[in-house]
């Protein structure tokens, strides 16, 4: 990945290009620190998914959750940026992404599961949920042995394979929330078994190999 001066990369994902475009002019001020971004972007995330497990606002939650998602590349685009990156601060920022993430697919279980009468949502999104979380531990334990070497993401023309929550307001609009948690409840384990199948093959490898 060819890095600029500033530390910006001419390949990032389109959200994070603008992410850095927008918290660049914060530079300057000596009391901005990139866990302020963290903590907004976790406010917002916890929100989304409350306003999911209502029930009752699912437009709104769909918004929260985009906002949050975007907000997400703030905090780590400030900290290249700035040069205040810290230990607490990465692990702070892959905790929220955690939280937020979990609390999405089991926000959205429960608030169908409320709407149907049904505890069948509440599971599928716990599902989804703990399945996500494991990718999280998983993926954790692979950067602390080999660095981000060993969990960098692909993506393709400036988006991300995380860039398909952008599209849950779409869902939402178009009363197909059912069906994404369904998709949710599939592909999440399955992108956990594979996540699985990595961590044995990377951690196999001596450590600080890839770092």
């Amino acid at each position: 990945m060819t890095q600029q001066a500033d530390g910006s990369a001419t390949d990032k994902p389109w959200d994070a290009r603008l992410a850095a475009a927008l918290v660049r002019p914060l530079l300057g001020s000596s009391w901005v620190h990139p866990n302020h971004f963290t903590t907004i972007r976790l406010l917002v995330g916890v929100a989304g998914a409350s306003a999911f497990a209502s029930g009752v606002w699912p437009n709104l939650a769909a918004l929260l959750v985009v906002l949050s998602n975007f907000l997400d590349h703030t905090d780590g685009e400030f900290a290249r940026m700035s040069g205040k990156t810290s230990r607490f601060g990465h692990y702070y920022d892959l905790a929220s992404d955690a939280l937020v993430t979990v609390g999405l697919f089991a926000g959205i279980g429960i608030g169908l599961a409320q709407d149907d009468d049904s505890i069948l949502e509440m599971v599928l999104g716990l599902l989804a949920g703990a399945a996500v979380a494991v990718i999280f531990h998983l993926r954790n334990q692979m950067e602390s042995a080999h660095g981000k070497d060993a969990t960098r993401q692909p993506h393709w023309a400036g988006f991300e394979a995380e860039d398909v929550l952008y599209l849950i307001p779409v869902v939402t609009l178009c009363g197909g929330l059912n069906w994404f948690l369904y998709a949710a409840a599939v592909g999440a384990p399955l992108a956990c078994l594979l996540v699985a199948v990595s961590y044995l093959r990377v951690m196999r490898e001596p450590r600080g190999y890839r770092a």
